[in-house]
């Protein structure tokens, strides 16, 4: 028999409800949440062996996109099922990662995975956010060892100013200025996500406070479930297997503390090299005293996998007490720039922005309006017209390893500089290409992803992309006295700017803020913390804003502005805006007009149903030329105006000429010439170019051409008498359309 025990929530106008004991017994636990029509399943299962010789916790999270919870079918014809994650669900697997894994003991080394999966999306309801409190809910009722509960939201901000609780899709495309995530407890902020278009400072830090305010119920309501129905938490219990290593590392401890000024702060260290330099002598040292203290290899190779942490332990003491860092800098100093733009031939546009180690070389591509990503994902739909791409490889760290396609860090790096340019770009309708970036990391040691946001940006300006203002990011780090699996307010703290490898240690953070000089476009922020009180939030965006002012003049100072002409390499587009009723007309049946077009000049077209016609093509005779035939197909034909076209066709009673592509008129017989004609055949040719005038338009639409009206006129020339002959009469009668065979009572004498 089934248990099913639920709980609901009356949650900003909507019902939030958990459930347990219905799917997924088999898991360590397991928990299905709704709010709306959303319903999202999370499970959490913890493996019952330890991995030793880890420096880690080992723990998982998966989101699990599901295309039959939003009732759609894989649009690709022969792949049906899912298969690897979109970026999408990534993006949101990590949101959920950086959220829960602070809040673990991060001394168990059992493999723990965390599996999200949509088992119905209402298109309202945040997949994302209902994830995550599903995840919340499951490690708060399981056993493991998850300082929990917390809870998260979404927050907007609607044209009025006012925010908005778990913004719904609709409401987000209506009031687009703001999409923040909050996740947190009571008291602490543990994680925060957004994309904004240049809410300043103030606005952010009351909407960041505002969020978590309207969690604070849903951490109460997860502790009541807990008191209900939560499996009692087990205690992480090193008094027996852990003893030796806990010896170790309080002896590893003490000597490094003893040793402080004469292996790490002997000198300053500025670049990568010299850091992992001095780890290694550490290593030896430290090898050699654990030795002559007679602790056995394998309990030395945990103490090594833990090294770095310990020095940075080390080194976060010593920023605290005599705010000293390892390289030498002041704790709001960011590290030397260097910026270039241009550095590469044929390309779209380049730009290297290098902050100490951390380089990156940014490079645009300008496509066609088609070259835009199809989006086709459970919640998404529709293109995409920007995307920025990041890659990063093994000698970016000084390291070799096998080179394989982008991970999650690289994806979710590459999403955030994504979302921080996103609110510069020029709108579509001024600005239709398609625009990738892709920043190749060629030196990592502290916030690659804010540094290709200010690469992205030099990019897009060298290669003319007239962006609305110049962005750029930095990463704030912290030093706490306060441990990773501690509570409480931290008794010391400082907020360092620019944080780079080794700083970012327990107690610590990682908060990279982007934006422009009038306010922030991009947030993204987790912490090796218990969560940040209000005073580190606060402190911690000021500082962040001052360097960021700090990168933008330097930035400028390079290039100030967007270039005002694309690339010669780039492809240059046209707009020609038509009648959305002559679509049809340029697309031909079967696509056979357009077609005709693009292989005869070599260009790519893109229609828009408001009638937007966009030409694209990198040679400028075959733009001109694909220009004019649309032009031609979509003209309307004006009496007087001159053509020059082949006959296509000859009857008895007169010859059609193509004046334009899918416009044809007639000559009547007697508009050939001055003289007579006796059959149109007698003068002209199936093929032969005429130069013909528009002599008129009737009132069926039909266009009546005239020959004989651009040449002089005979010396003595003397009009037909009416009625006398093929003149008297230049339309066949009855209506017949253009091209039926004549008639013997049509008005035409039989020929």
């Amino acid at each position: 028999m089934l248990d099913i025990k639920s709980w609901s929530l009356n949650w900003g106008g909507r019902t939030l409800t958990v459930e347990t004991g219905r799917f997924a017994l088999q898991s360590t636990r397991s928990v299905t949440v709704s709010y709306g029509e959303t319903v999202i399943m999370a499970t959490v299962v913890k493996s019952q062996n330890i991995r030793p010789g880890l420096d880690y916790f080992p723990l998982m999270v998966d989101f699990e996109e599901k295309l039959y919870a939003a009732g759609k079918i894989k649009g690709s014809r022969f792949i049906k099922r899912e298969g690897r994650p979109s970026d999408e669900s990534i993006v949101m697997g990590r949101l959920v990662d950086r959220s829960i894994r602070p809040l673990f003991d991060d001394r168990m080394r059992n493999d723990v995975q965390v599996v999200i999966t949509p088992l119905a999306i209402d298109g309202e309801n945040d997949a994302a956010i209902i994830g995550l409190v599903a995840s919340c809910a499951v490690l708060t009722l399981s056993s493991l060892p998850w300082n929990g509960p917390i809870a998260a939201a979404r927050v907007g901000l609607d044209k009025n100013g006012e925010f908005i609780l778990n913004i719904t899709q609709q409401q987000l495309a209506e009031n687009g200025t703001l999409d923040l995530v909050v996740a947190g407890t009571k008291e602490k902020l543990v994680m925060t996500e957004a994309s904004a278009y240049e809410v300043p400072e103030e606005i952010m830090l009351k909407a960041i406070k505002w969020g978590m305010e309207q969690i604070q119920p849903v951490v109460d309501w997860l502790q009541k479930i807990q008191a209900e129905a939560g499996t009692p938490k087990e205690v992480i219990d090193s008094s027996v297997e852990e003893t030796p290593i806990a010896k170790a590392k309080n002896i590893v401890k003490k000597f490094i503390d003893e040793v402080a000024d004469t292996l790490i702060f002997n000198s300053v260290k500025i670049s990568r090299a010299e850091r992992v330099a001095m780890l290694e002598t550490i290593k030896n040292a430290v090898k050699e005293k654990l030795t002559a203290e007679g602790i056995e290899d394998p309990v030395q190779a945990q103490v090594f996998a833990e090294l770095k942490y310990l020095v940075g332990d080390v080194i976060s003491k010593r920023i605290l007490d005599k705010e000293q860092r390892l390289d030498g800098r002041k704790l709001t100093e960011i590290r030397e720039l260097q910026i270039a733009v241009d550095l590469l031939p044929r390309v779209h546009g380049s730009g290297m922005f290098m902050r100490g180690d951390t380089q990156v070389l940014s490079i645009v591509t300008l496509g066609a309006p088609g070259d835009v990503q199809t989006l086709d994902t459970m919640e998404e739909e529709g293109k995409k017209r920007y995307m920025h791409h990041y890659n990063d490889t093994p000698f970016a760290y000084g390291e070799a390893g096998p080179i394989r396609g982008p991970g999650r860090r690289a994806i979710g790096h590459g999403a955030l500089a994504e979302r921080a340019l996103e609110p510069v770009l020029p709108p579509e309708i001024d600005f239709p290409y398609a625009i990738r970036v892709v920043s190749e990391v060629f030196g990592s040691n502290g916030s690659s992803s804010m540094a290709s946001t200010c690469g992205s940006t030099l990019s897009l300006m060298a290669a003319g992309v007239p962006i609305k203002k110049p962005v750029a990011g930095i990463a704030m780090g912290l030093a706490s006295s306060e441990p990773s699996t501690g509570s409480g307010q931290a008794s010391k703290w400082k907020v360092l700017t620019d944080l780079q490898d080794i700083e970012d240690g327990h107690g610590g953070m990682d908060f990279k803020i982007a934006g422009t000089r009038d306010g922030i476009t991009a947030i993204q922020m987790d912490t090796k913390t218990q969560g940040l009180s209000w005073e580190i939030i606060e402190q911690t965006i000021k500082q962040a804003r001052d360097a960021r002012l700090v990168i933008l003049d330097t930035m400028k100072a390079v290039i100030a502005e967007p270039r005002p002409d694309l690339s010669e390499y780039a492809p240059r587009i046209v707009t020609i805006q038509i009648d959305p009723e002559k679509i049809r007309d340029v697309i031909g049946p079967g696509g056979k007009i357009i077609n005709k077009i693009i292989a005869e000049t070599g260009v790519q077209i893109d229609i828009e149903q408001d009638g937007r016609v966009m030409i694209t093509s990198n040679d400028k005779d075959g733009m001109a030329k694909a220009i004019k035939m649309v032009e031609d197909i979509v003209k309307e034909v004006q009496a007087g105006e001159l053509y020059e076209g082949p006959v296509v066709r000859l009857e008895d009673f007169g010859a059609f000429v193509q004046i334009l592509p899918n416009k044809d008129g007639l000559v009547h017989v007697s508009e050939i010439s001055w003289n007579r004609v006796g059959r149109p055949s007698d003068v002209l040719k199936m093929g032969e170019i005429v130069k013909v005038k528009v002599k008129e338009i009737d009132g069926l639409g039909r266009v009546n051409l005239t020959i004989k009206e651009l040449t002089e006129k005979p010396e003595g020339w003397v009009p037909p008498p009416a009625g006398a002959g093929p003149s008297s009469n230049p339309r066949p009668s009855g209506g017949r359309p253009f091209g039926g065979p004549p008639r013997r009572n049509g008005g035409f004498r039989d020929r």
